[in-house]
């Protein structure tokens, strides 16, 4: 009877070491960051990186863009500006923002100045420099290159669902305005629709 008692137990720890063993295994590969993935259905990299490059090429190409370009005889300058976030989910914004100022400063049809944050520290080293740099090497005040054109917008999403199955899409309205003027140059949307089942 003793023998039966102490085998269960034991029994009884081996295979809960063996479940929170294959628990604990994990598996790690390395992808390609341009290939597409998607497990949760929700905004993602890869929809980030769709939507900058489709319409940072509709701007760029515009008739409305070429014609700014014309006129001002020279590259314009762009700062990009913010993008809300009026989905139902958490975007990284930042990192969305990122995509787009990627996508222009590559495109190598406009110059990219910074946004006011990163104005600012660069206008703080710039004061500090006054005071630590010598004459020659520290960087001047007012050589600043304003920025001609302000990119922003807002994203929006509209969900459909029935059961285990719904439908998101996601809706980027941007905008292209001349800083000086407040002139609109450019307006356009892009849509990520996404079908999800459980």
């Amino acid at each position: 009877m003793k023998s039966t008692l102490t085998i269960y137990p034991l029994t009884g720890i081996i295979l809960l070491s063996i479940f929170f063993d294959g628990c604990a295994r994990r598996s790690v590969t390395r992808l390609d960051p341009s290939q597409q993935v998607d497990l949760s259905g929700r905004w993602n990299d890869t929809d980030s990186r769709m939507v900058a490059e489709t319409m940072v090429t509709q701007f760029l190409s515009s008739p409305r863009y070429q014609e700014y370009t014309e006129a001002k005889g020279s590259r314009p300058a762009i700062v990009v500006g913010i993008i809300q976030n009026r989905t139902s989910e958490h975007i990284d914004a930042e990192n969305y923002l990122k995509r787009f100022e990627l996508e222009i400063f590559n495109s190598g049809r406009a110059d990219l100045v910074e946004g006011s944050e990163m104005r600012e520290l660069i206008r703080q080293e710039r004061a500090e420099q006054q005071e630590f740099a010598s004459p020659e090497s520290a960087a001047r005040w007012g050589k600043e290159l304003g920025a001609d054109l302000m990119l922003f917008g807002v994203m929006t999403s509209e969900t459909d669902t029935y059961r285990n199955r719904r439908v998101v899409n996601y809706i980027t309205t941007l905008y292209l305005t001349d800083v000086e003027t407040a002139k609109r140059i450019w307006y356009g949307q892009e849509e990520i629709k996404k079908f999800v089942s459980n």
